[in-house]
Parts: C-alpha cells; sequence; structure tokens
C-alpha cells in the first residue's frame, strides 16, 4: 500500500507530541525514503541506545503496517487536518529536509489517530437480570451471554478486543472464536482472557463465596490472573479468588457442577448455613431468620432447588438440628430442643 502522508507544520503540534513518538516517526519516515549505510548505523545505534527508542519505533512500525486494512475514507478522516511546515532544528541531527520533517510530523498523527481509532468501541451495551430470573444475551460478534439472578454485565467490543465488565452476579459465556480479538471479562480483581472458549464467571459480594470471584471452564483455555501469578485453566477446572485478588489453587470440577447454577440449583457441600441462606436470597426473599449468628455456623450438605425456598425450610430440620416457628412475617430458625 502507497501510505499517505501530509505535510504538515509542526510549531503547535510539537509542543503536543511525545518528543519519543517524534523522533520514531523521524527515522521510520526516513527508512520509508531509503536510507544509506552510514544513516542506517545511526540509526541503529538510536535503537540501541534505549529499550524505550526500541519499544518505540516497533509500535509506530506495527501501526505503520496496521494502516493498510484500513480504508481510503478512514485514513482520510485521521490524517493531520491543518497542514504547514515544520521546523527544521527539531529533525537537524537526523539530516532532513523539511519536507521529510514534514512528512515525520504527519507519520505520527497519523499513527497516532490510527491507534486512537482502534480504542473506539464499536459496540457498547450494559445487561442486567432481575433477582430471581436469567437472561440470555446474544452478542453482535456471535458470542452469548446467560446472565444468573441478579447480574449486571457491561460488553464493550473494540476493534481489537472484546472486553466484558461484570461487577456484580454470575455469568456463562460462549465466546465466537477470533484469533484477532480477545475476549476478556474483568470480575472485580480477577481479569479473565480467552479466544474462543465457554467458561463460567462469578463475581458477587453475598451467597457462597462472598467478596471473592470464581472461573469454572467447560470448553477450551482461559488465563485468569488476580493479584499475584496467573493461572491458565482447561476444560473442567476452576479456580477461586478471596475479594484482593489472590487466587487459590486449581480445583477439578465435576461436568455437572458447571449446569446447577443454569437450572436454578446449588450443591452445599459443608457449608457453613449463613452462606447457603445468603445464596438463597440471591434469587429472592426467604423470610428466614436465625435466632442466633452461632447458627450459621452449622454445616449443610445436599443440592437444593434454589427458587424453592418452601422445600429448602422442610428440609432443614430433617438434615440439621434446628426447629422452625412463625414469628409474624418471618421464619425464625433456632436450636433443636
Amino acid at each position: 500500500m502507497n501510505k499517505p502522508v501530509e505535510m504538515q507544520d509542526s510549531a503547535d503540534y510539537l509542543s503536543q507530541q511525545a518528543e519519543l513518538d517524534v523522533q520514531a516517526a523521524g527515522w521510520l519516515v526516513r527508512r520509508q525514503e531509503g536510507i544509506d549505510a552510514h544513516d542506517e548505523a545511526l540509526f541503529q545505534q538510536w535503537l540501541a541506545s534505549s529499550a524505550a527508542h526500541a519499544t518505540a519505533y516497533a509500535q509506530l512500525a506495527r501501526a505503520w503496517d496496521g494502516l493498510d486494512a484500513l480504508s481510503p475514507a478512514t485514513i482520510a478522516r485521521l490524517r493531520p487536518a491543518a497542514p504547514v511546515s515544520a521546523p527544521r532544528q527539531r529533525f537537524a541531527w537526523l539530516n532532513f529536509t523539511p519536507q521529510l520533517a514534514g512528512a515525520a510530523l504527519a507519520c505520527a498523527a497519523l499513527i497516532g489517530g490510527w491507534q486512537y481509532w482502534l480504542q473506539q468501541p464499536i459496540y457498547s451495551a450494559s445487561f442486567a437480570s432481575a433477582r430471581g430470573q436469567q437472561l440470555v444475551v446474544e452478542l453482535p460478534d456471535g458470542s452469548s451471554l446467560r446472565l444468573d439472578t441478579a447480574t449486571r454485565a457491561d460488553v464493550t467490543l473494540y476493534r481489537q478486543r472484546r472486553e466484558v465488565r461484570l461487577p456484580e452476579g454470575q455469568a456463562m459465556f460462549s465466546v465466537a472464536p477470533d484469533k484477532t480479538r480477545p475476549f476478556e471479562v474483568l470480575a472485580g480483581p480477577v481479569h479473565v482472557s480467552v479466544v474462543g472458549t465457554r467458561f463460567s464467571v462469578r463475581h458477587t459480594h453475598g451467597g457462597l463465596l462472598g467478596d471473592g470471584a470464581s472461573v469454572q471452564v467447560e470448553h477450551g483455555k482461559v488465563r485468569v490472573a488476580g493479584s499475584g501469578a496467573a493461572l491458565e485453566l482447561t476444560a473442567g477446572q476452576a479456580v477461586r479468588s478471596d475479594a484482593s485478588g489472590q487466587l487459590g489453587p486449581l480445583e477439578r470440577m465435576a461436568p455437572e457442577d458447571a449446569l446447577l447454577w443454569r437450572e436454578g440449583r446449588a450443591h452445599f457441600n459443608n457449608t457453613p448455613l449463613r452462606l447457603a441462606l445468603a445464596e438463597f436470597e440471591r434469587y429472592g426473599p426467604t423470610g428466614l431468620l436465625l435466632a442466633d449468628p452461632a447458627l450459621g455456623e452449622l454445616r449443610l450438605n445436599g443440592s437444593f432447588n434454589l427458587r424453592e425456598v418452601a422445600s429448602f425450610r422442610r428440609a432443614l430440620p430433617q438434615v440439621l438440628p434446628l426447629r422452625l416457628h412463625e414469628e409474624g412475617p418471618v421464619t425464625v430458625i433456632s436450636a433443636a430442643p
């Protein structure tokens, strides 16, 4: 592609453009025009003199190559608006003519505009499920989300990545494969990134996990980053974090466990009663009240339908040393005599 570069006056522009980017753009344009062995040696010397130089040049070179994918109309929108001539002194050490200096500045502006363009969303929406309900959402990229009860998801699709923020709740993600646009989920202190897979993320401020987050993988592979080292999970694996983002050990996940919440069920395994009650409350008011907070530490086992509170009430005295009695609008849970 013959990339468009316009002449631009830079007295004002230079004051806004980072010095390092301008230098990198200068070398990029100069090498595009063709340089001799002496100037190539100077370029290599500049490149090797600082890691920041090498990084800036590599980023600009990648951005320059990325311009090939843009339409002429898009490139026209990214071009600098007001061409004038560039001051010679800024580029004297590069042996630039005023024309090449202006081209370098225009190049930096064009690439900067391209990078800004990449960061602009092409789709943005927020979704929320009501308490006690679930919601299925289809995204324009072919991915789908299934939101659990009382869940909010903020979706933003960019040209080079896809992002979902999960400030509260639980969701299952079926991600359409796209190697050019990684799919990222930000759930409190946890960051999950994938290309194409099927997995669930939970980030709640109550219920079974308290203030932590969890990730379960049904298909494919995901990378989970918290406050420490990142972990890679494959199908059948899960991990939990605490509120600070500290990841726990990898756990094996039974296939049926991934289906539980989608069926409105929960499996309690040596779970404190207080957490089991909090999990039921996520789906709707239970009207259950502990007479003594110490009873909340009793351990509960079993699988329950989270939408059938009446069945749960009937089961409690059978599986734990408890009795239930009505006090006005609430049902009080107390120790069995």
